[in-house]
């Protein structure tokens, strides 16, 4: 049986770690695990490139590194006013150029790159709801890249076509929150309910498929209903 070849980058996250787990007891997908944990890093254009090289037969390709500000809440989070443009620029250079770098790379040195999965957010479409966090803010450079997400995706499609290139945009997982926050995070959504991580699953497999042939320039998002409002 002929595998089908992912490459994962932000392997060792919360995503990445569950995509890793449920994909590896699928007898059809191997995976290959890239994250700044494993020695690997993605702001490295060459190092990017030797990546590229040594998995010329992977047909696709999960980005799920980024930056997140993972707000403890009430903890005082730096306010507009005191964010430096240092911290923005390394936003930009992580979630925006190092990601460009990447899929450029993939569509460049794979044989056969059938298809780019790009990870936004639901801060890359909506503005953080403040009181959510207990009045702390979300870092503005999070929140601006994520939306650059998007974009990034959608001219990609266009110039890098045939491969397919498309944005997932997943809402809060839960994980180790406190009951207040995920309270006040699922008055929110109209499902009454955080994410399971084993969720995103199921539509990473369909978009890392030729069942998804006919998909691309698209954002989908898996949010409960959240934007629906």
């Amino acid at each position: 049986m002929n595998k089908k070849k992912i490459i994962l980058t932000g392997s060792e996250g919360v995503i990445g770690k569950s995509l890793s787990s449920d994909f590896s007891v699928m007898d059809d997908v191997e995976i290959i695990c890239i994250d700044k944990d494993l020695g690997c890093d993605l702001t490295n254009e060459e190092q990017v490139i030797e990546i590229m090289k040594e998995n010329s037969d992977a047909e696709y390709i999960v980005n799920l590194f980024a930056i997140n500000d993972h707000i403890e809440v009430g903890k005082n989070n730096p306010s507009i006013f005191d964010i430096s443009l240092d911290s923005l620029r390394t936003y930009c250079e992580v979630n925006l150029v190092a990601l460009f770098s990447v899929c450029r790379a993939f569509v460049k040195f794979v044989n056969k790159p059938k298809s780019i999965l790009n990870f936004s957010s639901l801060y890359g479409v909506r503005s953080p709801k403040k009181f959510i966090y207990d009045g702390t803010e979300k870092h503005v450079g999070y929140t601006m890249t994520k939306h650059g997400v998007i974009g990034l995706t959608k001219h990609l499609a266009i110039h890098l076509s045939p491969t397919r290139i498309n944005c997932l945009v997943p809402g809060g997982i839960l994980h180790t929150q406190d009951r207040k926050f995920i309270k006040k995070y699922s008055e929110n959504v109209p499902l009454g309910r955080m994410m399971n991580v084993s969720e995103i699953t199921g539509i990473v497999n369909l978009l890392c498929s030729d069942k998804s042939s006919y998909i691309t320039g698209a954002t989908i998002p898996i949010d409960g209903g959240w934007t629906a409002w």
